[in-house]
């Protein structure tokens, strides 16, 4: 969660929002081979469905909006939590990579 390297815990693990820095600057270890793909997208739609589609079914249930009140409200509340989601899940995959597939990324 913390966006840190998988093998020491200090060094930044991106040099951007989603780029992934070249080598850890604490311990050196080469990040070029990281390839973390569509799984950190793909775990945000199944679980920001499961959580907010249900919530959002509620609030239409229960407060008498406009429909194009729900479309911008719910709208928002997706996009803003897929980009604070989305940095930590990848993070949390390349971490799962480099534990279970060690040899290949050094």
């Amino acid at each position: 969660m913390r966006c840190a390297c998988p093998r020491c815990g200090q060094g930044k693990l991106f040099k951007g929002y989603l780029d992934v820095a070249e080598r850890c600057g604490t311990c050196g270890l080469d990040l070029s081979k990281v390839d973390s793909g569509d799984g950190p997208a793909v775990f945000l739609i199944f679980i920001l469905g499961f959580l907010v589609v249900p919530v959002a079914l509620w609030v239409s249930m229960t407060v008498d909006w406009p429909l194009w009140l729900h479309a911008i409200v719910w709208s928002v509340v997706v996009i803003g939590l897929t980009l604070g989601m989305l940095r930590p899940a990848k993070a949390y995959v390349i971490a799962l990579q480099y534990r279970y597939r060690r040899n290949e990324l050094e």
